[in-house]
């Protein structure tokens, strides 16, 4: 069997104000009948995974309507200065009459990788123009956009892979990645990868044992290894209602290379936030 490497870095965590985080337990339960399994505030959140070998956590958080996302912001910076191994990537709402200015004063803290945007929860459409300046501001700092845009678990207009070609036919320099490993549109948005050299995906939520053939990723070793320098382990932690360890079990019960696992559970990760934080 082969193994995950000792130090392993998370590209895909959700820490929030704890009271958020409450609201989202709370809202998954009644809206979707979910029952989240780690019920952890943020700073249990970060122990529990540096207790199970997670180097650097790379985590975000998104607004869900206007007026919320430049107060995460702030509280973003106070997370980020109490933890000096975090990354984040920070929340934006187009909606508000001053995102420009708390997004450029967000992505000068060094390790704030760039802006996520949940566009199922925020419900506006990747190509909307008015993320157009955010998006260059973004690329301009050599940062990048994280995207919920896929159609897993559940989904809605605003998401789904022809959407998201509408926006790369405008930016095809975008850097950016994409959750879920584009869920539900595995091959679609693995197809991307060789036509944008700026995409990355990420495992989360795409390999639990009890999600295979009803829903989890489906297209075989091939495409893992043929792109295994393109893709990130994420895990989705806390937000769970199947066990962080299901995924990991589940990948290495696919015996890809070892390659694989030492890229994207460490050196994919590390390669992109060197050439990041660098700038």
């Amino acid at each position: 069997m082969p193994k995950i490497p000792a130090r392993i870095i998370d590209f895909h965590v959700h820490l929030f104000p704890d009271k958020m985080f409450e609201a989202i337990w709370d809202f998954f339960a009644r809206g979707y009948q979910w029952d989240v399994i780690h019920k952890l505030y943020y700073r249990e959140c970060i122990d529990y995974l540096r207790e199970r070998g997670v180097e650097k956590i790379v985590y975000s958080n998104y607004a869900h309507r206007e007026g919320v996302a430049e107060g995460l912001n702030e509280w973003n910076l106070k997370v980020l200065d109490e933890n000096p191994d975090l990354y984040c990537f920070a929340a934006y709402h187009p909606g508000d009459a001053n995102a420009l200015s708390y997004a450029a004063k967000i992505l000068n803290h060094p390790r704030v990788l760039g802006i996520k945007l949940q566009l199922l929860v925020q419900r506006f459409f990747p190509h909307d123009e008015r993320l157009f300046p955010m998006y260059e501001l973004v690329g301009g700092r050599d940062k990048r956009i994280l995207f919920h845009v896929g159609t897993g678990p559940v989904g809605n207009e605003f998401v789904g892979l022809n959407q998201f070609r509408k926006l790369l036919l405008r930016y095809p320099d975008m850097q950016a990645n994409v959750a879920h490993m584009g869920a539900l549109e595995y091959q679609g948005f693995m197809d991307l990868l060789d036509i944008y050299p700026g995409l990355y995906l990420d495992t989360s939520y795409s390999f639990f044992k009890d999600m295979q053939g009803k829903g989890g990723y489906n297209l075989g070793n091939g495409p893992l290894e043929k792109h295994k320098d393109r893709i990130l382990y994420g895990s989705d932690f806390p937000n769970l209602i199947l066990p962080r360890e299901s995924e990991i079990e589940t990948l290495l019960a696919c015996e890809l290379s070892p390659e694989f696992y030492k890229m994207v559970f460490y050196e994919n990760g590390r390669r992109l936030i060197a050439s990041i934080t660098r700038n």
